[in-house]
């Protein structure tokens, strides 16, 4: 019995040792979808995502640091430790709820078909039956795609980045490309590169985004669900907010 309690004392003791004091936070992000999350002139990261983060880590008293990521390498670069969070507009769905947690929402967006202005393509099979739709690998706009239309003769093609499509879309390689609504409309049709492009068809609820975690790091989950809600409650959620949005949205 000596022998079990002195196993049991070394493995707890060993434990403590290696427990996460999170002063540092790392988070990886996809620097292609403004406004979330995208790179300014200077190189320096910017957005919605980029602002909550910062101020998530400010009152976790932690450092912050950014890894930039490929969006379809997020959830094994998680699960392989590059980074301790994915802070990338990351909905959650059940698969990916199969494979790492999620903290408390941070925000409710629906997703969007676009196509040139004028175009009267719609986001359903009949419409884009043997047309070519772009999306971002790893999406939640690539899963729906190729669920949904692919098997029924939409030629769905996924790219590493949001900015490849568009540019690919630009260049009419692309029919449409389907994303996220405030991304699109914020991130490219309000931009100089989206003057002629616009909206095709109504929009499509794809479920809230949240900041994707380890399910062993519960400890880390519960740190910033609390701090998300505090920020939610004291108006800071709002703050940050009003600078990219004039619109709510958290969503309901």
């Amino acid at each position: 019995m000596k022998k079990l309690a002195l196993c049991v004392a070394l493995a707890l003791a060993a434990g403590g040792a290696y427990a996460k004091d999170w002063s540092t936070i790392r988070f990886g992000t996809d620097a292609s979808y403004a406004p979330f999350e995208s790179k300014a002139a200077d190189g320096k990261l910017v957005g919605f995502d980029i602002d909550l983060g910062n101020e998530i880590c400010r009152r976790m008293n932690a450092r912050c640091v950014w890894v930039e990521q490929d969006f379809d390498g997020m959830i094994p670069g998680l699960k392989a430790k590059k980074f301790d969070g994915v802070l990338s507009a990351l909905t959650i769905t059940p698969q990916r709820e199969e494979q790492i947690a999620f903290s408390s929402k941070l925000f409710n967006t629906p997703t969007r078909l676009v196509a040139k202005k004028g175009s009267v393509l719609q986001p359903t099979v009949a419409s884009l039956k043997g047309k070519t739709v772009g999306v971002e690998q790893g999406s939640i706009q690539e899963t729906y795609a190729k669920e949904n239309w692919a098997p029924k003769g939409v030629n769905v093609v996924p790219y590493q980045n949001q900015d490849q499509v568009y540019l690919d879309l630009q260049s009419g390689r692309l029919d449409a490309a389907l994303q996220d609504e405030i991304q699109a409309d914020l991130g490219f049709l309000k931009t100089p590169r989206g003057a002629d492009f616009a909206f095709a068809g109504p929009e499509i609820p794809t479920g809230a985004a949240a900041i994707g975690l380890r399910k062993d790091d519960a400890d880390l989950k519960a740190k910033i669900d609390k701090t998300i809600a505090d920020m939610i409650k004291d108006g800071t959620y709002k703050k940050i907010e009003s600078k990219y949005f004039d619109f709510d949205v958290y969503g309901g």
